[in-house]
């Protein structure tokens, strides 16, 4: 899937005005995710994406490797954290955070062949693994 039509259908689940904050929102829940994720998960899943895409997937982990803290197995957090940090990067609320979240999520579902979904559903967390599209969620507990 190219980049213009994942973002054209993030703004349209996620039900936002324009493009420069669907552009905002994708960019947050990537980086974000790309956090939760461990960083040779994440690394596979960008490379599925679009080069504008796969880019915030992939800085926590150059971020972590750039400070001498090897990129890692991603952190350990929550829904709340998660949400959160989106809902910073992005300008906008929890509520709109959780609902942007779960359209990239659903687009990624759309994107990514189906067993590089399967192994982010298993690497979230129940709670995160939430906003995967329905019956998708495996997660860890942790």
């Amino acid at each position: 899937m190219h980049h213009d039509e994942m973002i054209g259908k993030i703004q349209a689940l996620a039900q936002l005005p324009d493009r420069g904050s669907t552009e905002r929102a994708t960019q947050a829940v990537l980086r974000t995710l790309g956090e939760r994720l461990p960083a040779g998960l994440a690394d596979h899943v960008a490379a599925q994406l679009p080069p504008e895409l796969a880019a915030d997937l992939r800085r926590p982990a150059e971020f972590a490797v750039a400070e001498g803290r090897g990129a890692g197995s991603g952190e350990r957090f929550d829904l709340v954290a998660f949400t959160g940090r989106i809902a910073d990067r992005a300008g906008t609320t929890d509520d709109a955070a959780l609902r942007e979240a779960a359209a990239v999520l659903e687009v990624l579902d759309a994107a990514l062949a189906p067993e590089l979904m399967n192994k982010i559903a298993a690497a979230l967390p129940v709670d995160i693994g939430a906003l995967l599209p329905t019956g998708r969620s495996t997660g860890d507990v942790g």
